[in-house]
């Protein structure tokens, strides 16, 4: 048999030697003591077919026609340089041995040699990459962490059980569902379900469903043939198929036609697709990440959507919350818009002052991140409108109006300014005083009487001014 019909990531042992009784005797000795092993004549082909995380080891003689053990150890280290690989040596050998074993060899066995002598090294070989592996998991783990927080920036609860979900569902096969508001972030947040996949070398293809014209969007996705309608002189390779073995983004799915969502529901089944005007059924690895900002169950309730399309993607749902909900999370958000848009046109960073900030907790961000990121691009340009009229306007609002006489409505201002200037790092008391301008004691009395709290280290300081 071939390696390609044998190896798999239930294999704990490739064994490669040309001798077939030593083969035989060796294969016998590794399967009886329960591991299971995989016997082949020759190592042709075989790093090729060995995964850079595959977990097991690699046993092989060194003189061999074709590709030798030194060769195999060479061609297995530029696949996965930590893949333990013992070989088998003759007396006349050693020094070959000690030569790989400076090159990156694990072991290696002089013949002849006990079963308990190849059993030991191997079992140990096994303890190391199972170490090796579990190590590589983990800095994996955390480098998906920390790029969820680089991308989906945020620390409220619902931001952080966001990237919790996107963490849970990036590793599996299952086809996502993405809710959220206009500009709240729906394509950042497919990207980084395809990013942290196995799909991460694949295409990743977006398409908005509502920006095609009915007329052709049956060939965008699906792809035509020559003939298949006026017009079509040549094939087309739809967007389902271009994403072949990689990610499909399909924003605003709600704008779909019933007869385009049957196509779909058919796809999403049966992992298959045709052209237009041919015959031919194409099979596809493709996961579809869908993405709406209606509600698809009233829609289907009212017959615009497909119940049973709905079903099929409504399998994992992502929330994304609007940006009004996230809290502290716009201040953030635009000093981190802002900071970026300073560095790339090469611009000193600006300051937010404790009314700009309550001014930007305070506004509804009807646009949500898309509108914030605007306004925090024109902010870091320094242009007047991005802060006396761009940005939401210090005068109260109807709502505003409706929650007070004019006194309760100073103290939720001075709350609001207050609780802006909280969330900027300050060391001491003194400092944040200083920020506001008013001295230590009215500070912690406005601290006591609005329900804040500083938190930093002098916190329970004297309230001398």
């Amino acid at each position: 048999m071939t390696p390609e019909t044998l190896i798999d990531s239930r294999t704990q042992v490739i064994l490669v030697d040309d001798d077939p009784h030593l083969r035989q005797a060796l294969g016998q000795t590794l399967d009886l003591a329960g591991l299971k092993v995989v016997t082949l004549a020759d190592a042709q082909g075989l790093a090729e077919r060995i995964e850079p995380d595959w977990p097991g080891v690699v046993v092989s003689d060194i003189r061999m026609p074709g590709i030798d053990g030194l060769q195999l150890l060479e061609h297995l280290r530029g696949r996965d340089h930590e893949l333990p690989v013992l070989l088998i040596t003759g007396h006349g050998d050693v020094p070959l041995a000690v030569q790989a074993m400076r090159a990156g060899a694990y072991d290696f066995l002089e013949k002849p040699f006990a079963s308990d002598a190849l059993l030991d090294s191997v079992r140990r070989a096994l303890a190391l990459r199972r170490l090796v592996l579990d190590n590589r998991s983990l800095r994996l783990a955390l480098s998906d962490r920390q790029q969820l927080s680089t991308r989906l920036v945020g620390q409220s609860p619902a931001m952080q059980r966001l990237r919790e979900q996107i963490g849970a569902l990036a590793g599996t096969r299952a086809d996502v569902l993405i809710l959220g508001e206009t500009g709240a972030g729906k394509e950042v947040v497919a990207r980084a379900l395809h990013d942290l996949s196995s799909r991460r070398d694949g295409p990743f293809v977006a398409i908005n469903a509502g920006a095609l014209a009915e007329s052709v969007v049956e060939s965008e996705l699906f792809g035509h043939e020559p003939g298949a309608f006026t017009g079509a002189q040549k094939r087309r390779i739809g967007k389902f198929e271009f994403a072949n073995g990689g990610t499909l983004f399909l924003d605003e799915i709600e704008s779909m036609s019933l007869d385009v969502q049957v196509k779909l529901l058919r796809m999403l089944q049966e992992r298959v697709v045709e052209r237009l005007g041919g015959n031919q059924l194409i099979p596809l690895d493709i996961r579809i990440i869908a993405a709406t900002k209606e509600d698809l169950r009233q829609s289907a309730d009212q017959g615009r959507f497909r119940a049973d399309l709905y079903y099929r993607l409504n399998v994992a749902p992502l929330r994304i919350p609007a940006l009004r909900e996230r809290g502290d999370d716009i201040l953030l958000l635009f000093q981190h818009f802002a900071d970026a848009a300073s560095q790339r046109h090469g611009l000193a960073p600006h300051s937010l002052q404790p009314a700009q900030r309550a001014m930007l907790l305070r506004h509804d961000w009807p646009g949500n991140v898309r509108e914030l990121q605007n306004a925090a691009e024109r902010f870091a340009l320094g242009l007047e409108l991005a802060l006396d009229g761009q940005l939401p306007a210090a005068t109260p609002t109807a709502e505003a109006l409706s929650l007070g006489n004019l006194s309760e409505q100073v103290e939720q201002f001075e709350r609001s300014l207050i609780a802006a200037e909280l969330t900027q790092p300050h060391s001491s008391m003194r400092s944040l005083a200083e920020a506001l301008g008013i001295p230590r004691k009215t500070l912690h009395d406005k601290l006591r009487k609005h329900g804040l709290s500083f938190g930093g280290a002098d916190e329970h300081e004297d309230h001398r001014p």
